[in-house]
């Protein structure tokens, strides 16, 4: 079944009246039609959320010492625009509505410039408050009353990050020598304006004026429209703690994800990763990311499964807001017990490769495997090439179909492919089995179908988002962790659903046909937490 994303975008705050009507694009996959609305009797198996890509107005100089007072006017500049939207959002009956990290103080400060941007932050499980309506019960919290506020007035959940403080005492063995932690949070409130939960950031990215949270918070909200929902922030993404921990439990179908997200191709895009962690785990992701994209930083979505509703724009200055109706139930990807080789002729195929010797030789016309044969000794050549900073092992992908088989430690990734025309670029298959080190430190099984950046083979890797190149395939590999992230992205920072994602005799597999324009990304992105 081929899927029609909708991606409806809003760009600034002035086109009120215009929401659906001038702002909103089509991005059609396969099919070119018109989605049919969703009838009335369905609306009680959605609800409507948004998510607002935010271009946050930055201190000039985030190292200079502020009062309070100077960082409050900065930020509610922030707040404006925040408040524009939730109204904006509220028009529409949005139920829930996500802002991005860093959006309301900026980044790249030091532990005392950051400082005079912190609310006190009182736990939620010890305290039942609204600040709205008791803005005077606890001091520096003019943030959070503006925030309760817009819930309020938009009668919308909210969910927002800020910088928090927390004062500690120096027989608190974790307690800084200033006397304070002072956390990246995400705070829930309400439509009433009440604080139901935060969650502090755990998995840091280089964030020197933050602390993290002697334990994990595990936070799950719940809501009248959509049951349980899940928080975690930006890196939190990569890592077992919070965020696959939150999702042991089978009743969170839903999760809000503020993050700061600096692009990085042809793995680790925004909208790339969030779509795979719904599809991994078939949840509705929503994803609120800053827009500053001379830094690298756009790429927000509304994701589910089968369908996303995403942003990611490099030229634009402007915030973008996104709006969807989601399903309180997602459904998720056909799995394998629809995977019947009698219904499927390349899946029957990778069936039989699966089933025969893993050394297989292949001509112009067709793959033979059998126990007997040997690999091609006029297989293609293996490379290396640094992608992600990492040491892939690589083999061109040449010729209009065929088998390819790659290996790295104890990783053995395979491609079975075809292809309508062959394209001016060179394409390649890419294992990698290994510890991450670079920007954060953990360990990736990886298996990549990645268009290269040039004709040269050290060019595989490289940072693109044009190809004209299209693929029919299956992509598989012996991967020794369950927690594997299909990344599946085409021409043009276009996401495009798989046809299949599942298991199949120890295999983790992937399988495409019919992509609407040149494949840039097809992956297999497993992640072994125990080795990290």
């Amino acid at each position: 079944m081929q899927t029609l994303f909708t991606v409806c975008v809003m760009s600034g705050v002035s086109r009120q009246l215009a929401l659906f009507l001038c702002g909103c694009y089509v991005v059609a996959l396969g099919v070119h039609a018109k989605e049919p609305r969703v009838a009335s009797h369905h609306e009680a198996e959605h609800y409507m959320a948004a998510v607002y890509e935010h271009r946050s107005i930055l201190t000039p100089d985030p190292l200079a010492l502020m009062n309070r007072k100077q960082a409050l006017e900065l930020m509610n500049q922030n707040l404006d625009i925040y408040e524009q939207q939730v109204m904006i959002a509220a028009q529409k009956g949005i139920q829930i509505i996500v802002f991005p990290e860093d959006g309301i103080h900026g980044f790249n400060f030091t532990r005392t410039s950051v400082y005079p941007f912190l609310d006190f932050m009182p736990s939620p499980r010890l305290v039942r408050w609204n600040p709205c309506m008791e803005p005077h019960r606890f001091n520096d919290t003019e943030v959070l009353q503006r925030l309760s506020c817009m819930a309020i007035k938009g009668n919308m959940f909210l969910v927002a990050n800020l910088g928090t403080k927390q004062p500690c005492h120096h027989n608190d063995p974790g307690c800084p020598n200033d006397g304070r932690y002072q956390f990246n949070t995400n705070v829930v409130f309400s439509n009433n304006g009440t604080l139901v939960d935060r969650y502090r950031k755990h998995n840091l990215y280089f964030e020197a004026a933050f602390d993290a949270p002697l334990e994990v918070d595990l936070i799950i909200f719940d809501t009248p429209f959509a049951g349980k929902f899940g928080i975690f922030t930006c890196f939190d993404i990569l890592f077992f703690e919070p965020a696959i921990r939150l999702l042991q439990d089978p009743e969170v179908k839903h999760v809000v994800y503020p993050t700061a997200w600096m692009n990085q191709l042809p793995l680790l895009a925004a909208i790339q990763i969030q779509r795979a962690f719904s599809i991994a785990f078939g949840i509705n992701f929503l994803a609120a990311n800053i827009h500053h994209p001379t830094l690298g930083m756009t790429g927000s979505g509304i994701h589910s499964p089968r369908k996303s509703f995403w942003h990611h724009d490099m030229e634009d200055s402007r915030g973008h807001l996104i709006i969807a109706q989601v399903a309180k139930n997602p459904l998720g990807l056909i799995g394998t017990e629809n995977a019947t080789g009698k219904m499927d002729p390349s899946h029957s195929k990778f069936l039989e490769l699966l089933a025969g010797d893993p050394y297989c030789e292949k001509d112009a016309q067709e793959v033979h495997c059998d126990r007997a044969t040997k690999w091609n000794i006029n297989a293609p050549p293996t490379f290396h090439s640094e992608m992600m900073y990492d040491n892939f092992t690589l083999v061109p992908v040449w010729g209009k179909e065929g088998y390819l088989r790659v290996c790295a430690n104890g990783l053995c990734c395979h491609l079975l492919y075809q292809r309508p025309a062959l394209s001016k670029e060179l394409y390649a298959l890419g294992v990698f089995d290994g510890l991450h080190t670079v920007h954060g430190t953990y360990y990736v099984q990886a298996c990549a179908l990645v268009k290269c950046g040039g004709l040269g083979f050290d060019t595989c890797g490289q940072e693109i988002t044009e190809a004209t190149g299209r693929f029919a395939f299956h992509l598989w590999g012996n991967f020794s962790t369950s927690y594997i992230f299909p990344l599946l992205l085409t021409s043009g920072m276009t996401l495009e659903t798989p046809d299949q994602f599942g298991w199949e005799s120890d295999y983790s597999f992937l399988r495409k046909r019919g992509l609407s324009s040149g494949l840039v990304t097809a992956a297999l992105y497993g992640r072994l937490y125990e080795r990290d």
